[in-house]
């Protein structure tokens, strides 16, 4: 079963201004596409109603976003390492991730984007299903999280993850999944969403290409559960090195934190446009 979040209600007024100026940053704003945003206060019965000049650019798509870990995954190192098969082999449930030298955790670094791209997609119209409900809990496992997007039937997905790469390395990296079978179909899809998410990423954050890991910032991975087990276009994204000082004093800021998911939502947005 899919998790869904409902919007806050609190901080709404002036949402959908905000999110525009935010867009705006990478040129890919409602009124580009020659969409409209609805005003924040738009229920989602207007929505339905709504002719379809004035629908929002994400009316009607469901959108999977994949929270790498979880906060509470370091207190059942027996849960994380009980074995699910990924498509291809035999791997670990999850891990705890990787965290910055002030103690700053990957899980909390995805959960944050996350919640900042879920409330972007679904001003712009999207519905939106998430594979954990806080950073508060325990898995699911990897096998089960790309169930979960599957089972939603999501236009497109996106693993959020931050490297703990070498200290000396900076920099974001797309992973795009290899043909496996349950895959097969969305493989050119994927890579073209990822050339969109790497785009955006270059023109709207302050985060470079890696210099340490993949060529150019992609690299293939066919040992991931989540990309190899995806019947929708789907990428994960290493937004970072948190072992770096430089790359973890930016992941750790909640504007920058912002920046990277209003240019993931900008990706979304320009490849479900067909750009």
């Amino acid at each position: 079963m899919g998790l869904e979040l409902r919007a806050p209600r609190r901080g709404r007024r002036h949402a959908a201004a905000r999110l525009a100026a935010r867009l705006a940053v990478t040129g890919l704003t409602a009124a580009a596409l020659g969409l409209a945003l609805l005003p924040a206060t738009v229920t989602a019965a207007d929505v339905r109603q709504a002719p379809a000049a004035s629908r929002p650019p994400l009316a009607g798509k469901v959108i999977g976003i994949d929270p790498g870990h979880n906060g509470l995954n370091h207190t059942d190192p027996a849960f994380l390492s009980h074995r699910i098969w990924n498509g291809r082999e035999w791997e670990s449930c999850d891990t705890t991730g990787t965290q910055a030298a002030g103690g700053y955790t990957e899980a909390r670094f995805n959960w944050n984007v996350a919640m900042d791209l879920r409330a972007d997609l679904v001003k712009l119209g999207a519905r939106v299903v998430l594979t954990r409900t806080s950073n508060h809990g325990l898995g699911p496992c990897v096998d089960q999280r790309a169930r979960i997007l599957d089972r939603a039937h999501a236009s497109v997905s996106v693993d959020i993850h931050a490297d703990g790469g070498p200290r000396s390395g900076r920099g974001f990296t797309i992973l795009e999944p290899v043909a496996d079978g349950p895959n097969n179909k969305v493989i050119a899809s994927s890579a073209r969403f990822g050339r969109d998410v790497h785009a955006a990423l270059l023109r709207s954050t302050p985060m470079r290409i890696s210099n340490y890991y993949g060529r150019n910032g992609y690299i293939s991975r066919n040992d991931l559960a989540g990309l190899n087990l995806t019947t929708m276009p789907k990428v994960l994204i290493e937004c970072g090195n948190m072992r770096n000082p430089a790359d973890a004093a930016l992941l750790v800021r909640p504007s920058v934190q912002r920046s990277i998911a209003a240019a993931l939502a900008a990706a979304i947005i320009r490849f479900l446009a067909g750009r």
